[in-house]
């Protein structure tokens, strides 16, 4: 499970994790290319992928998959209660 303290997985840009990090733990919305991974929509993400995100989408896909609860993505709908909960610290307080 994704915490504070968890390293950036190899293959996975930086600032992505980044980003990641801070949706799951405090519900912070990210940018769009990230948004889509986590709603499920696979061509919208590989619409707005850099290059950079494009070669780690393998790996993220990957992560979200097995790291991150899944209650904060797999749809639009998810995604948006997540951001609305506050994320993880959210939920716990």
């Amino acid at each position: 499970m994704i915490n504070q303290h968890t390293p950036c997985p190899e293959g996975m840009p930086e600032s992505t994790f980044d980003s990641l990090k801070l949706y799951v733990l405090h519900g912070l919305p990210c940018g769009d290319f990230l948004t889509a991974v986590l709603s499920n929509d696979l061509m919208e993400a590989v619409a707005r992928a850099d290059d950079r995100n494009m070669r780690g989408l393998r790996r993220l896909c990957q992560f979200v998959y097995c790291d991150v609860p899944p209650a904060c993505w797999g749809s639009a709908e998810q995604v948006d209660a997540w951001i609305e909960c506050r994320g993880l610290k959210g939920a716990v307080a």
